[in-house]
């Protein structure tokens, strides 16, 4: 299933998408008579969306995608995790090894923005880079994860866009400041449920900038794997519902390749992961 959040008209909703139409919150109720509740995030992770699906409804999708803004889709994760170096080609481009335990860094959910929204830069950014990922919504709290019960912690799957000044970054000499201003981090378009996606590690990801092809690759590229990931991370800390954790890039950002431009006012993003949509983006410098 695709799940999505939305404004419809001034009013935010949530429900499922299917041929770019939408069965909204409202129609899910009529057609169920389950009384789901406002947050998306509780629909999700708190019986509800399980109610419905046992069910198994015939809902009408009455709402055309085109004709409602589309939001991120958990505007209230408990964490944004997010992993560096994690894919081979990403770290050989850096003159980097890539490191056998997640090296990560935590963002606020401020960054968060969907698909079709803009990505305010102040102009005291000068080096604006992209980055596409393949982003896991943990679906149940965890500690000590087995690899081997790793799935069974995944709800499922979204595209995310990590941005990041990359001058910030080299200035700071860490990761936070620079991936952490409001609307950095693009993700959605929706979320797709586990079971829609056979095998997550072998997704096509692309990225064009303007319209130009900057990365393509395959999740099959990792590093670390998925299973490991959610592991070795819930290992350190408990992974909560609702988390999202984004798994790191391939090669193809602008830096540290020569003539390759950094991001500017009126740029135009597009990200595609293999199954889970599209995310389409435009920067926006600002005072």
């Amino acid at each position: 299933m695709k799940i999505g959040r939305f404004l419809v008209g001034n009013k935010e909703t949530y429900g499922f998408i299917k041929n770019n139409k939408i069965a909204t919150k409202e129609e899910i109720m009529s057609k169920t008579g389950i009384p789901i509740p406002i947050s998306i995030k509780e629909f999700l992770f708190d019986g509800w969306y399980e109610e419905v699906m046992s069910q198994k409804p015939s809902l009408e999708y009455s709402v055309n995608l085109s004709d409602v803004k589309v939001l991120a889709p958990i505007p209230n994760p408990p964490k944004i995790i997010c992993l560096a170096f994690n894919y081979m080609d990403h770290a050989k481009e850096q003159e980097l090894v890539p490191p056998t335990e997640p090296v990560i860094v935590i963002i606020p959910r401020t960054t968060l923005t969907g698909t079709g929204s803009e990505i305010v830069c102040p102009n005291f950014v000068r080096e604006l880079d992209y980055e596409i990922e393949l982003a896991l919504i943990i679906g149940k709290n965890c500690k000590g994860v087995d690899e081997k019960d790793a799935a069974e912690a995944i709800f499922g799957y979204m595209v995310f866009n990590d941005i990041s000044a990359r001058d910030i970054q080299m200035q700071d000499k860490q990761f936070g400041r620079a991936k952490g201003f409001d609307t950095f981090a693009p993700c959605g378009p929706w979320i797709t449920t586990a079971d829609e996606i056979r095998d997550p590690q072998n997704l096509r990801l692309v990225t064009k900038i303007n319209g130009q092809l900057r990365q393509d690759s395959t999740t099959h590229n990792m590093f670390i794997k998925i299973p490991s990931i959610v592991s070795k991370l819930s290992r350190v800390m408990t992974l909560e519902r609702g988390d999202i954790i984004a798994t790191g890039t391939p090669a193809g950002v602008v830096l540290n390749n020569p003539g390759v431009a950094f991001l500017k006012d009126g740029d135009k993003i597009e990200m595609e992961i293999e199954g889970l949509g599209k995310l389409e983006n435009t920067v926006r410098k600002v005072e």
